[in-house]
């Protein structure tokens, strides 16, 4: 059925069109309905120094709902603008935790997060590794996570109260995507509105200089987005979050967030096309070759399509094929590590 649908639509709507990288950034934003949001009243609720790492727990408004928590983490004593990097927390079926799930707080991470680390971080806050090498890192919560989440009725078990909230989270997120949609924006929208916020007063700190954004899956995701609609953007990691769409119909579409699937995209480009919209600017897409969520073969099509609107700045596209499984490990994130040095230390 989904096979003759596909070749109805593209046929009447003429999916994956090529447009240029900025008209296709700037219709993509519009299509899905980014809100223009501030991060105001800022105020550092709490600060600490541990392991090497200076951090303050920072809180705004965006203007609805509780306030945005985030941690921004920079090596203990540092004086001068460093670079920095919004490190953007995964889904990972996890709603309980936002950016705890790759950022410390004095307090350490809950004992899910420890099991979410070792399952798809290498066991590391990548955040706090990142600020060790010289970075000023602002990991926030965003829309439906941490403590931007929703009040929600738990059902009984024997599970943790974190666990018992994700179950229940999962079963929200396609409420919260109608709901998007009936305000006329999106799940995507909404928190590519907040992921800008957050960039935007992170640019605006003294103390830091450049910016790029890095994350896994969701994060991934979260991080394309940003490159696509934040000009200043200076440099992007997606890891495990990039296949073309035309791949993935059918086996792999149950497997991924209302996030993935921004409306009106597939007449406009696709994923891919979105991901290298920021050409030519830096961009690292990291591949995970053993990833379940996506097939190879739309890996390597997203691989060559960004590698073609990447034509007239090859070195500006830094693509890594990982043989692992749905991941950000150690290695990958050393990789990443040094190229953002690359790019943004300069």
């Amino acid at each position: 059925m989904f096979a003759e649908l596909a070749g109805l639509a593209q046929a009447q709507l003429g999916l994956y069109p090529t447009l240029p990288g900025p008209e296709l950034a700037a219709a993509a934003r519009e299509a899905v309905g980014v809100l223009d949001l501030v991060a105001a009243g800022v105020r550092v609720e709490r600060s600490w120094s541990a392991d090497g790492l200076d951090g303050e727990e920072l809180s705004w408004s965006v203007g609805f709902g509780p306030r945005t928590h985030a941690y921004l983490l920079k090596p203990a004593g540092a004086d001068g603008p460093l670079p920095g990097v919004v490190a953007l927390h995964c889904h990972a079926g996890m709603k309980w935790a936002g950016k705890e799930k790759i950022a410390d707080g004095p307090e350490g991470p809950s004992p899910e997060v420890r099991r979410l680390r070792d399952e798809i971080y290498g066991g590391r806050a990548f955040a706090g590794e990142l600020a060790r090498r010289g970075f000023a890192v602002l990991a926030h919560d965003v829309f439906v996570w941490g403590s931007r989440r929703f009040p929600l009725e738990l059902p009984d078990g024997p599970l943790s109260e974190a666990d018992r909230y994700d179950r229940a989270a999962k079963e929200h997120e396609h409420v919260v995507a109608k709901q998007c949609a009936a305000l006329g924006t999106s799940f995507t929208g909404v928190v590519a509105g907040e992921d800008l916020a957050a960039a935007a007063y992170l640019r605006s700190r003294p103390d830091v200089g450049l910016v790029g954004c890095a994350g896994l899956s969701g994060g991934g995701a979260r991080a394309a987005l940003l490159g696509a609609f934040d000009p200043e953007m200076s440099a992007v990691v997606v890891t495990a979050m990039t296949s073309t769409f035309r791949e993935m119909l059918a086996a792999h579409v149950p497997l991924h967030t209302w996030m993935f699937w921004p409306p009106g995209l597939p007449r406009l480009g696709d994923w891919p096309d979105l991901v290298a919209a920021r050409a030519p600017r830096p961009l690292m897409v990291q591949y995970a070759m053993r990833d379940r969520l996506f097939p190879e073969d739309g890996m390597r099509r997203a691989h060559t399509i960004i590698g073609d609107r990447y034509a007239q700045a090859p070195d500006a596209y830094e693509a890594v094929f990982a043989d692992v499984p749905h991941s950000f490990d150690v290695p990958m994130q050393e990789r990443a590590f040094d190229w953002l040095g690359a790019h943004l230390k300069g």
